[in-house]
């Protein structure tokens, strides 16, 4: 998988669809082709993703068939789906959200979503970790997870991966961790919902 930033095109160019101002938004990506990239805006900048890894969606897929049966009535998993911040769509690997659902909109409002997933990659690490982690806490989006799939800085020598991050957002508008799941530990989670969970199983 690789992600790219592109630039403003300049209106010379005929081929690509030339946003209103300096800064992409949710709007321009309804006039992008549909070419199997995966198109987002964050903070302004047209971020372009190509398909992601087998073993990629294989956790993902996991991970929904592990919250469908954990998320209470009402609440929804999506996958593939942006979510409105602003004049931003990020794409999480996954959320959870309640209705209703605007079926044939852009993306699902902020408001709407209650935990947001990002299983992180090599080409998109730095975004994972930090730009869609300061993305959601300005969307008021109360819970975060970041699953770490690849061995990364303060890992600590006992932990398998994958290992889960659990986030809430504090009441000054940051996430703080909640919890820290490595492969091998079943732990029963309360919150955003009550879910017992090991890693390990994400994993094919």
């Amino acid at each position: 998988m690789f992600a790219l930033v592109m630039p403003v095109p300049q209106p010379d160019n005929p081929s690509m669809h030339v946003p209103a101002s300096d800064r992409w938004t949710a709007v321009d990506l309804d006039h992008l082709p549909e070419n199997g990239l995966r198109y987002e805006v964050l903070n302004g900048q047209l971020v372009v993703n190509a398909a992601p890894k087998p073993i990629h969606q294989w956790m993902v897929r996991e991970l929904v068939r592990v919250l469908e049966l954990a998320v209470p009535e009402g609440h929804f998993v999506m996958l593939g789906v942006g979510v409105l911040i602003g004049e931003d769509e990020p794409i999480p690997d996954l959320m959870v959200c309640t209705g209703p659902i605007p079926w044939d909109g852009r993306g699902i409002p902020a408001e709407q979503v209650k935990l947001v997933v990002e299983v992180v990659s090599r080409s998109k690490a730095v975004t994972d970790r930090l730009v869609k982690h300061g993305l959601y806490a300005e969307g008021g989006i109360p819970n975060y997870w970041r699953i770490e799939t690849r061995r990364f800085k303060r890992q600590l020598p006992e932990e398998t991966l994958p290992v889960i991050f659990g986030h809430v957002l504090a009441d000054n508008g940051e996430y703080e961790g909640l919890y820290r799941i490595s492969a091998g530990h079943a732990v029963t989670i309360r919150h955003p919902f009550e879910l017992t969970i090991d890693p390990a199983i994400l994993m094919p």
